[in-house]
């Protein structure tokens, strides 16, 4: 019976306490499966917002060996077998292409990719140009897309840096 009234007591005081409103522990996050054009799987990117950009974690497992660009693009849409749909790479500011290039680079220009004999290569970029949420955003209306180019990226040649095909295509999604 004793217990019984602390347990009530105790109920009673929790009841009357107000609730503290607790941050939010979920991280903004976003996530991207690559496929190439045959519809295979060959990677899965997670996308991370922090304070100084959007930190993308590829782990690729079917990506062909060698040097490849990898680019966020402006369209959330990843038709085979050209992945045109993806549209150009994201570029809110309207500036020329490339790291090395005077009036550059694009918001969505990243870092060749150096992929093993393996195929597979897992890496974390930074981009400090974009945003999930906030202005520019990747996750806007039509969202976006991380493409994967046959060829390396020269960092200076507009629109895309002579980087080739498109082999592999992922809609970010929150």
């Amino acid at each position: 019976m004793r217990r019984m009234r602390i347990m009530a007591m105790m109920a009673m005081v929790l009841a009357s306490t107000p609730l503290l409103a607790l941050p939010s522990l979920a991280a903004d996050t976003a996530s991207a499966v690559l496929k190439d054009a045959s519809g295979n799987e060959v990677g899965k990117a997670t996308l991370v917002a922090t304070p100084s950009g959007v930190l993308i974690r590829l782990d690729l497992t079917g990506v062909p060996p060698g040097e490849h660009a990898f680019h966020i693009h402006t369209v959330g849409k990843c038709e085979p077998p050209d992945f045109k749909s993806a549209g150009a790479h994201f570029n809110p500011d309207e500036t020329k292409h490339g790291f090395m290039n005077g009036d550059g680079p694009h918001a969505g220009d990243m870092p060749n990719l150096h992929v093993p004999d393996s195929g597979k290569l897992q890496v974390e970029v930074l981009d400090s140009m974009v945003s999930l949420s906030e202005d520019p955003a990747l996750l806007d209306a039509d969202g976006a897309a991380l493409v994967i180019h046959a060829g390396a990226d020269d960092y200076k040649t507009d629109p895309a840096g002579n980087a080739g095909d498109r082999i592999a295509c992922g809609v970010i999604t929150p």
